[in-house]
């Protein structure tokens, strides 16, 4: 599953730098995570930073991006050009 910021987002710059997949970029208004790119940090930390620096609680699972665990690892490895093991 990828993540995605709600509209209550106050882009307070947390985020986008806690992400390992650089999957956060500034949008129109606010703060985006891109799909493809993210991995709910599956392969570099045990839970997404992102969620765990944001202030107000605006970082939820995508509804329209749902993933497994190892379908998180698979593209982990596929962005990152590690090997898997």
């Amino acid at each position: 599953m990828a993540l995605l910021i709600d509209d209550s987002c106050i882009n307070c710059d947390m985020c986008e730098p806690e992400c390992p997949n650089q999957a956060i970029t500034m949008g129109e208004e606010i703060y985006e995570i891109d799909p493809v790119l993210c991995t709910e940090c599956v392969g570099h930390y045990d839970k997404p930073t992102c969620i765990s620096v944001c202030p107000i609680d605006c970082i939820a699972v995508d509804p329209d991006h749902k993933e497994s665990d190892d379908e998180l690892l698979i593209k982990y490895h596929i962005i990152t050009g590690k090997p898997v093991e």
